[in-house]
């Protein structure tokens, strides 16, 4: 789908962009044409964009009809807004010193445009101030005080502030923007809806490897989806998607969990959604949480500075410390005798409030189960590391090495281990969740709920195949239809 660009007066639009449609601001308000679209972005350009302007009405009726208008009007109060701009400031304030520091004036202003500025050195800065105010065109005002450069102003500009000297940089940034995914060309087949993929290549650990990426844009395709691999850098550019899959490891303290938040706050369908992550990330939650409604699992206490010294009368030895937001195996530490358990707890109490200790639960394997909108969805076995206690472990040459991975029917599962994790699964929300669960005689006890599972190509997919991935988009594409929006129809 063609993007369209919307300004108050065609004739007077000094750029030339040939992958978008470029229509008056009073055309795109007052005719049905333009009403009865589904799905199309909508970057606003128009001149000013106050309460109750035109360019305010462009942002807030392209909302009230599915369209994903750039800026949003949330964006638009928030640059009117002044506390906003100075948490950016603060925020960004190491990114601003370390481009700014070698200026000599008082005051500079920086034109971004589509996330870019004309100068390379001034890239990131402007990266960065589009991911938190997504606007097209966008000018920042520093000024240095006594502690350093700080942001006193930010406002959207119109295409008539644009110098001469600018444009040609302006409509190449134009183009890169709006041909990224591909917007300009002939599609092969039409969409209905825009998926976002958040992955890093980079990350050790990272949920889903290459293949079983290409597997899910191969299965959001079969259902009329577009999927879409993102990146961190491509934080403002979320509010243009109909629905964001988190492939990365997910923390509260994370810009996973800031994309989680924009995306939810947009509207998107959003897995894993914010409270998914909030709920999962912190084992000292799912404590209570299983506490409180009695789902099964190992004796757990939860210690802080006051009952420290009741562990080892609780627990016995071995048991496991754990802190809170731990992930893949890390912040665990199995503990052997009281000389060790008050060194550990000594040392984690000091950057910690509460942590995690549970008794000793053996086993020669985790199982992993996968939910899915409340029900089980596919089941592993997760081994544990030769030589190690746990499914994952670091060398002391930093070498990760893991445990066998064996998937099995999930008829092959014992009945109370699948239904056990559903049950817990379902305390969390309706989203994607690995449930790891020990048997221990027979009796299956939680250990805890991941938010965003792995999915490898060849591991968990090895008994239900390419049927895996494409369960997972068609509850994006239950969500979304339920929803109502998406593009219109060819």
């Amino acid at each position: 789908m063609i993007p369209l660009v919307v300004v108050e007066n065609i004739q007077r639009f000094p750029l030339e962009l040939p992958d978008a449609e470029v229509v008056t601001a009073r055309g795109y308000l007052t005719e049905s044409r333009y009403f009865e679209r589904r799905g199309v972005t909508v970057f606003n350009l128009c001149r000013t964009y106050g309460y109750e302007t035109v360019g305010y009405y462009v942002s807030l009726l392209a909302e009230a009809r599915g369209h994903r208008p750039l800026p949003s009007v949330a964006t638009l109060q928030d640059l009117r807004i002044s506390p906003v701009v100075r948490i950016a400031s603060e925020e960004l304030e190491d990114l601003i010193e370390r481009n700014l520091a070698g200026l000599r004036s008082e005051r500079f202003d920086l034109s971004v445009y589509f996330g870019r500025n004309l100068a390379k050195r001034y890239d990131r800065l402007s990266r960065a101030l589009f991911n938190q105010f997504p606007v097209p065109l966008l000018r920042a005002s520093f000024a240095r005080s006594a502690s350093g450069w700080e942001i006193r102003a930010l406002r959207a500009i119109a295409t008539g502030e644009i110098p001469e000297s600018h444009r040609d940089f302006v409509v190449e940034q134009a183009r890169r923007y709006f041909g990224r995914r591909g917007h300009a060309a002939v599609a092969p087949q039409t969409y209905r809806y825009d998926l976002a993929i958040l992955t890093n290549p980079d990350e050790t650990d990272r949920p889903s490897d290459d293949a079983a990426l290409r597997r899910f844009v191969r299965a959001a395709e079969r259902l009329s989806i577009e999927a879409s691999l993102i990146g961190r850098d491509d934080y403002g550019c979320v509010p243009e998607f109909d629905a964001l899959f988190i492939r990365e490891t997910t923390a509260v303290d994370h810009y996973t969990y800031r994309f989680a938040r924009r995306a939810a706050a947009a509207g998107l369908v959003v897995v894993d959604d914010p409270e998914s992550i909030v709920r999962c990330s912190n084992k000292v939650y799912q404590a209570e949480l299983f506490a409180r409604h009695g789902v099964a699992c190992p004796e757990t206490l939860v210690v802080h500075a006051d009952n420290r010294d009741e562990v080892e009368a609780r627990l016995g030895f071995p048991c496991v410390l754990k802190v809170a937001d731990g992930a893949f195996s890390r912040g665990i530490v199995k503990i052997e005798s009281a000389a060790q358990l008050d060194e550990e707890l000594s040392r984690l109490l000091a950057h910690a409030q509460l942590l995690l200790a549970q008794r000793w639960v053996p086993s020669d394997f985790d199982w992993r189960i996968g939910v899915l909108d409340r029900r089980p969805l596919y089941a592993c076995r997760y081994h544990m590391a030769r030589g190690d206690w746990r499914i994952a472990t670091t060398t002391r040459t930093g070498h990760r090495r893991y445990g066998r991975v064996e998937a099995l029917p999930l008829e092959e599962v014992p009945e109370g281990v699948v239904a056990l994790a559903a049950r817990a699964a379902g305390l969390i929300g309706d989203g994607l969740y690995g449930v790891d669960v020990k048997e221990v005689d027979g009796r299956p006890l939680v250990i805890e709920i991941n938010d965003n599972p792995n999915i490898d190509a060849g591991y968990e997919d090895a008994v239900l195949g390419e049927a895996l991935y494409r369960e997972i988009m068609r509850h994006f594409l239950t969500r979304l239809e339920a929803r109502g929006v998406g593009r219109e129809s060819a």
